[in-house]
C-alpha cells in the first residue's frame, strides 16, 4: 500500500523523537510530582485553613482516587477525543486546577480543586508512555522508557523535597503555583510537536456507561480503603468494610462486564499476552516495594533519628540520582543484551540494598543511609527500564493507549497497597516488639535495675522529687524501649521487602525476549 503511507507521511511531519519526549513529560512529571509534593505541607495547609491533620489528608487522598478512575480508561478517552485533543484537555484542566488549589480559601474548594487536579491529570501518565512507545523504533524505545522512567520514578522521590523548601520559604500554595508554568510549557509544546497517528480516530460507538460507572465505584472505593485503612483500624471500623464490599463487588462486576461488551471501556484481552501479564504483575510488585519502602524512610529518619521535614527529604535524594544516572546508562546500553538480565540483576540488586537498609540502628548517620539508598536507585533502573519496554514489546499499537492504562493503574494500586500494607505492618511489628523488650524491663532483671537506678539518680540531681524522679524513670526507659521497637520493626519490613524481590527473580523467565524487528513505528 505505497500510495496510503505516502499520503501518512505527508499528514504527520516528522519529529525529532526527542522534542516529543520533552513534550509529553513536562505535564507526566508535573503530574507525577504532585502525588508526592503536599505532602510535607498538610500541617501548614490545616493550620492555615482551620482543619485538623487528619481531615487535611483528604487534599492527598481525593487527588489518587480521582487520579486512580480516570487511569484505567485512558486507552478508551483517547479513541473517544482523539490522543492530542485529550492531552490537550488533560494539560490544560491541570494547571487550572492547580491555580485554582493555590487560591483555595476552604479546606473543602481545596479538596475539590483536588479531585478535578487528580482527574485531569490521570491520563497522562499512560498517554505519555503510549506517545513514546511509538515515536522510537523499537531499537532505541529502552532510551525512551529510560527517559520516561526517569519522570516516573523521580518525581515522587524530590516532590517532598521541593514541597518542604516551597513550603518553608515562601507557602504551601506556591506548591501548587509552580505548576502553572510548566503547564503552560507543556501546551505550547502538545500544540506544536504532537499529532495523533492514523489508526488513532474520534470513535462514535457507544459509550458503556455501566462500565465506567462500576469502574469507578470500584477503584474509588480501594483507593480510599487503602489510603484511611490503618487509620481506621482497617475492619475493625465499619466505614473501611462497607469500602472493602463496594470495591470487590463492583471490581469482580467490572471485570465480568467487560470480559462480555461489544464495546468494552477497558479491554481486558490484552491480559491474554503471557509477557505482558508478567511484565504487570512484577510492576505492580515494584510499586508496592518502590512506594513501601519511600514511605518507611522519612518516618524513621523524621520520627526516630529527628530529622527536620526538608532535612529528611534531602537524605531520600540519593535514590533519586541513583536513578537518573541509572535509567541513562540502562536505556542506552539495554538493546545491546537480553533485558530479562537487567531485570533479573534489579531484583537482586534492589533486594540487596533492602537488606543493607535492615541492618542500620538508631546510630546511622547520613552516609549510612547515602550508599544503599544510591546502589536501590541504579537496581530501579535495571529494573524499570527493562520491564517498561518488554511488558510493552508484544502489544499492537492500535492496543497500546489501553495496556499502558492498565500498566499505570497496576503500578498505582500496587504502590497505594505497599503504603498501607508497609504502615501497618510497622505499627503491628512495633507492637510486639514493645512486649518482647518490655518483658525484660522488670525490677528482677539486674541490668534493667542498675540503669533505672542511674537514671533515677540522674533525675534527682537535677531537682526532681522522689516520685516525680520515679515516674520520669518510668517514662524515660519506656522511650527507650519504644524507639528500639521501632527501629526492630522497620528491620523486619525491609527483610520482608527484599524477601518479596527474590521470590519475584523466576518469574522473569515467564517472559519472552523483545526481538527489535524493522516493523514501521508511528511518526509525530
Amino acid at each position: 500500500m505505497p500510495g496510503s503511507s505516502t499520503s501518512e507521511s505527508r499528514a504527520i511531519p516528522h519529529i525529532n523523537p526527542w522534542i516529543v519526549a520533552i513534550a509529553v513529560m513536562l505535564g507526566t512529571f508535573m503530574e507525577v510530582l504532585d502525588t508526592t509534593v503536599v505532602n510535607v505541607s498538610l500541617p501548614h495547609i490545616a493550620g492555615s485553613l482551620s482543619a485538623t491533620i487528619d481531615e487535611a489528608t483528604w487534599v492527598i487522598t481525593s487527588y489518587l482516587v480521582a487520579n486512580a478512575m480516570i487511569l484505567p480508561i485512558t486507552g478508551w478517552l483517547a479513541n473517544y477525543f482523539g490522543r492530542k485533543r485529550l492531552l490537550m484537555m488533560s494539560v490544560t484542566g491541570f494547571t487550572m486546577a492547580s491555580f485554582l488549589c493555590g487560591l483555595a480559601p476552604t479546606l473543602p474548594l481545596l479538596i475539590m480543586f483536588r479531585v478535578i487536579q487528580g482527574a485531569a491529570g490521570g491520563a497522562l501518565q499512560p498517554l505519555s508512555q503510549a506517545v513514546l512507545l511509538e515515536s522510537f523504533p523499537p531499537e532505541q524505545r529502552g532510551k525512551a522508557m529510560g527517559f520516561w522512567g526517569q519522570g516516573i520514578v523521580v518525581a515522587p522521590i524530590i516532590g517532598p523535597v521541593l514541597g518542604g523548601w516551597l513550603t518553608d520559604t515562601y507557602s504551601w500554595r506556591w506548591v501548587f503555583y509552580i505548576n502553572i508554568p510548566v503547564g503552560i510549557a507543556s501546551i505550547i509544546m502538545t500544540t506544536l510537536f504532537i499529532f495523533d497517528p492514523p489508526y488513532i480516530k474520534r470513535s462514535s460507538q457507544s459509550i458503556d456507561y455501566w462500565g465506567m460507572g462500576m469502574l469507578a465505584v470500584g477503584i474509588g472505593s480501594l483507593q480510599v480503603m487503602l489510603d484511611k485503612g490503618q487509620e481506621q483500624d482497617w475492619f475493625a471500623s465499619h466505614w473501611i468494610v462497607l469500602l472493602s464490599t463496594l470495591a470487590a463487588v463492583f471490581i469482580v462486576g467490572f471485570i465480568i462486564r467487560e470480559m462480555k461488551a461489544d464495546h468494552p471501556v477497558v479491554s481486558l484481552r490484552v491480559f491474554k499476552d503471557r509477557t505482558y501479564s508478567t511484565g504487570v504483575f512484577l510492576m505492580t510488585i515494584l510499586g508496592f516495594v518502590l512506594y513501601g519502602s519511600l514511605v518507611l524512610l522519612p518516618i524513621w529518619l523524621q520520627t526516630v533519628l529527628g530529622y527536620p521535614a526538608v532535612q529528611a527529604g534531602i537524605a531520600l535524594a540519593p535514590r533519586g540520582f541513583g536513578s537518573f544516572i541509572g535509567m541513562t546508562v540502562i536505556g542506552r546500553i539495554m538493546h545491546k543484551f537480553d533485558p530479562r538480565k537487567f531485570l533479573a540483576l534489579g531484583l537482586l540488586v534492589g533486594a540487596g540494598t533492602l537488606f543493607q537498609l535492615s541492618r542500620l540502628n538508631l546510630e546511622a548517620g547520613y552516609w549510612d543511609f547515602f550508599w544503599p539508598q544510591f546502589v536501590q536507585g541504579l537496581s530501579l533502573a535495571m529494573l524499570f527500564v527493562p520491564l517498561t519496554t518488554i511488558s510493552m514489546s508484544n502489544i499492537p499499537r492500535e492496543n497500546m493507549g489501553n495496556a499502558t492504562s492498565l500498566f499505570n493503574l497496576l503500578r498505582n494500586l500496587g504502590g497505594g497497597i505497599g503504603i498501607a500494607g508497609v504502615s501497618t505492618l510497622v505499627a503491628r511489628f512495633s507492637q510486639k516488639q514493645i512486649n518482647l523488650l518490655g518483658a525484660n524491663v522488670t525490677a528482677y532483671n539486674p541490668k534493667a535495675r542498675a540503669m533505672m537506678s542511674q537514671i533515677e539518680a540522674g533525675m534527682r540531681a537535677h531537682g526532681s522529687s522522689a516520685n516525680l524522679a520515679t515516674r520520669q524513670t518510668y517514662r524515660s526507659m519506656f522511650g527507650m524501649i519504644e524507639r528500639q521497637a521501632t527501629i526492630l520493626s522497620y528491620i523486619d519490613v525491609f527483610q520482608l521487602l527484599a524477601l518479596i524481590f527474590l521470590l519475584m527473580v523466576p518469574l522473569v523467565m515467564l517472559m519472552k525476549r523483545p526481538s527489535h524487528g524493522t516493523k514501521p513505528v508511528a511518526a509525530h
